[in-house]
């Protein structure tokens, strides 16, 4: 199951594209690809390279918070790489593994359970930012209440999905109170309190959270403005505060585990997210499809990185002919001063 798992994720997000094009017809994808030019691929370049040194500045904070050494140079490059093959590979999060293995190989060698801290702080990491961006998306919410009523009105279905939702989550908590009360379970808790104070080291500290809140305020910045960027792109002047909600809503929906490099969910979701707000389903979607291109166009300075650098090799001494080794090292083997060096 383990092994079928990231192809699933895939079937998942084909079956929710495949949805989108009987729904809304294949003639928003072409026309949204034939949208992107040049003017639009140097932006997303360096909306993309921003973005990356805010995320790889978080990581570093991170690390350092429990006690892992990581330069600049390193965090970006291995930042680069992680989103390429994010991009790419059918797990979503392959990216992530490889850097946090990368990095664990050497904290390992430098200070004992070094790999398993660095397999943490990555996912600390990825965690604050998503901490921020349902921070900020709820925050907006809040702001706009009727943006749930509008989004209920574009699904017939969400009476059914809400309660279908209320039953998982029902049963999830069931399972959750089973699971911590055998033994297994409360090795877990165990785990999850030591996960909990490093944490707090490592997020929560005085002089750690406004660096990893920033950073992550920064990352997601600049995610929202390649998103208005597609927007404008596929054909929409509306202020950024009313594309706000929706953008929020499809990047909020990449972060679910279906498809590959956030396709199928984040469609779907600015689909729904600009009909709620009155610009039309077919927009939505020519702004989600550009966005991905510009996406993996923002992710090929990665590429760079998965080429492996040959590292020079150290330089031998040359061997000396037979018999012409020098007095002191020949000296020096036998435990004796050379002659004429003695007091």
């Amino acid at each position: 199951m383990r092994a079928f798992w990231p192809w699933l994720r895939v079937l998942l997000g084909a079956a929710v594209l495949a949805l989108l094009v009987r729904t809304l017809g294949a003639e928003p994808f072409v026309r949204a690809v034939g949208m992107i030019g040049a003017p639009a691929l140097a932006a997303a370049l360096g909306i993309g390279a921003v973005t990356t040194l805010a995320a790889a500045g978080r990581w570093m904070v991170v690390a350092r918070g429990m006690g892992l050494r990581l330069d600049a140079v390193r965090a970006v490059a291995d930042y680069y790489r992680a989103l390429v093959l994010n991009a790419v590979l059918p797990a979503g999060v392959l990216g992530d593994v490889h850097r946090a293995y990368e990095h664990g190989r050497t904290s390992a060698a430098e200070r004992a359970g070094g790999a398993g801290r660095a397999v943490r702080a990555v996912v600390l990491e990825r965690a604050a930012g998503q901490a921020v961006l349902i921070s900020v998306a709820a925050a907006v919410l809040v702001l706009r209440p009727d943006l749930l009523a509008a989004a209920a009105r574009t699904l017939p279905s969400a009476p059914s999905a809400v309660a279908s939702a209320g039953l998982v989550l029902a049963a999830g908590g069931a399972c959750a109170v089973w699971l911590l009360r055998s033994e297994r379970g409360r090795r877990l808790l165990r785990r999850a309190r030591a996960w909990a104070a490093e944490a707090r080291a490592a997020l929560l500290h005085r002089g750690q959270w406004p660096a990893v809140a920033g950073l992550s305020a920064a990352a997601l910045a600049g995610h929202l403005s390649l998103f208005v960027v597609a927007a404008r792109i596929a054909g929409t002047d509306a202020p950024v505060a009313e594309l706000l909600p929706p953008l929020l809503l499809a990047l909020l929906a990449m972060s679910l585990p279906i498809g590959v490099g956030g396709w199928g969910p984040r469609e779907s979701a600015a689909a729904l997210g600009f009909a709620a707000v009155g610009l039309g389903a077919e927009l939505g979607l020519r702004a989600a499809v550009v966005y991905g291109v510009l996406a993996l166009v923002a992710s090929v300075p990665g590429v760079i990185a998965l080429v492996p650098l040959k590292r020079p090799r150290p330089r031998r001494a040359a061997a000396a002919p037979p018999g012409s080794e020098p007095a002191a090292g020949e000296a020096a083997r036998r435990g004796r001063a050379p002659t004429g060096a003695r007091a």
